[in-house]
């Protein structure tokens, strides 16, 4: 799967991570390649299934809709 990242540099030092299409998926590093390997974790976590996933009423739908 490719997911794109914007990299850029922090005033503070290092650099900070962002995920356009995940919202609120954002990490730091102190390097680029630390920023990159926490960014990975970070959509590794985002998008692993949880519990409550399989939790809805058996009768539900699940839907796609363009706003």
């Amino acid at each position: 799967m490719n997911i794109r990242v914007i990299l850029e540099p922090s005033e503070e030092g290092g650099y900070t991570a962002v995920v356009p299409s995940l919202p609120g998926c954002i990490s730091e590093g102190d390097t680029r390649e630390e920023a990159l390997k926490n960014i990975r974790e970070a959509i590794e976590l985002y998008l692993e299934p949880v519990e409550d996933d399989s939790s809805f009423a058996v009768d539900s739908e699940q839907l796609e809709i363009v706003v």
